[in-house]
């Protein structure tokens, strides 16, 4: 079994409830979400990416300190991931997983991150899968859209981002909303602050 894979790297994860920790993230090859602000459009065409087999991605996230990997694309759940999840859970190491919800889900995860997107919006079964919500915001018809998805997910933690490219006007806009709706909490992406992967 094998899966088609963009890159592998040690790390901290820079975003959401588990920012600062250390984490192997794999990202997947392949999506058809298509968001306009992506800052990973090398994911979209999983045919230019080649297949690595799971036993050997087990190996390299055992290997390290952490035991931790962060399962990302791309959109991970276009490809079952029970096998991947299961060889890693086996070698003891935790799995977090992070998607649109756009696709059926498989594997066993130990914490989802759904971030939905309105082009594309999750299946039914996703929003009571997400530990944490984490929705992307470029202007005020985007915090529209988040309150929406969090009366789906009374039991995720809610957070909202300010997209990168934008984060100049999205900043402001998403600290007051947090100030007058503190349900939520603000999610950077910490490792472009930082330089790291």
């Amino acid at each position: 079994m094998s899966l088609p894979i963009i890159e592998e790297f040690y790390t901290l994860q820079g975003e959401g409830a588990q920012t600062g920790r250390a984490a192997y993230f794999v990202r997947l090859g392949g999506c058809d979400v298509g968001c306009s602000w992506c800052d990973a459009p090398e994911t979209w065409n999983p045919r230019v990416h080649p297949p690595v087999a799971i036993a050997e991605v087990v190996r390299r996230a055992a290997a390290l300190p952490a035991r931790a990997v962060v399962v990302t694309g791309g959109e991970p759940l276009m490809y079952p991931l029970d096998e991947l999840c299961s060889g890693l859970h086996a070698a003891g190491v935790e799995t977090f997983l992070e998607t649109s919800g756009s696709h059926p889900f498989s594997g066993s995860f130990d914490w989802v991150c759904l971030s939905p997107k309105r082009r594309r919006p999750p299946l039914d079964e996703a929003w009571g899968r997400a530990d944490e919500l984490k929705v992307i915001v470029e202007g005020p018809e985007d915090l529209c859209w988040a309150e929406g998805c969090a009366n789906k997910t009374p039991q995720a933690q809610l957070f909202l981002q300010p997209e990168w490219s934008r984060r100049d006007e999205a900043m402001p806009l998403v600290i007051e909303y947090i100030k007058q709706n503190p349900r939520w909490r603000i999610s950077l992406q910490s490792h472009k602050y930082m330089r790291i992967p």
